[in-house]
């Protein structure tokens, strides 16, 4: 049986971190691979409350692209198939029916969620087990040692440490980003005949960078 790490979440859309990090976490804790898991994008717009960019079908094409360079890497779209969101949990259940044997792979930031925001918390780390990757200053072992209810799961959570140069870049950022190219790409439009704009929007960095040979 395969053991993987199972790395939930939007992927909205998927950044080096989330790459980096996944892979160093397998590596860390001896895994075969890490299968991530997209969330269906009705759950995240509407019950997580968070900003909108792509869709499953663009995340989900997202992430096999990055598989296809990746051998460690895997991609279930189970979630996106489903009638409703499914829990963490039964998705982990999911993957060890198709013969996987996975752990759940997740940020530090949803640890204080596991009392009161997740279900199934005491299953999840009985039979599959938890591996946190610290985010921004997050000390893992500490917040677990201060929570009375983090402790009484900290046989089941392995912490990885995540690297500083992985903490400053979000999906957030990268959307905003991409938002800003957009408005200058239009703006830009605005200013030039159709062919001429299509010809430059091709490549609008290249013509610019060219140094004049001597």
């Amino acid at each position: 049986m395969k053991k993987v790490l199972a790395f939930f979440g939007a992927f909205n859309p998927p950044t080096i971190a989330h790459l980096q990090l996944a892979e160093l976490a397998m590596r860390s804790t001896g895994r075969d691979g890490v299968i991530f898991v997209p969330s269906r994008m009705d759950y995240i717009r509407y019950e997580q409350q968070k900003d909108y960019a792509y869709t499953d079908e663009q995340r989900l094409v997202m992430l096999m692209l990055a598989a296809r360079e990746r051998s460690w890497m895997e991609v279930c779209g189970w979630e996106l198939e489903q009638a409703r969101q499914p829990r963490t949990y039964e998705t982990l259940c999911h993957l060890r029916e198709e013969g996987y044997q996975p752990s759940l792979l997740m940020g530090s930031d949803k640890l204080p969620e596991l009392r009161d925001g997740w279900l199934f918390v005491e299953e999840i780390v009985r039979e599959f087990g938890i591996v946190c990757l610290s985010r921004e200053e997050d000390d893992v072992r500490k917040m677990i040692l201060e929570d009375p209810y983090l402790n009484t799961l900290k046989d089941g959570i392995t912490p990885v440490v995540s690297p500083e140069e992985t903490r400053q870049i979000s999906s957030s950022a990268v959307r905003k980003k991409i938002r800003k190219i957009r408005e200058l790409e239009e703006e830009i439009g605005g200013m030039l005949s159709p062919e001429i704009r299509d010809y430059l929007l091709k490549d609008p960095v290249r013509p610019l960078c060219e140094e004049r040979k001597s």
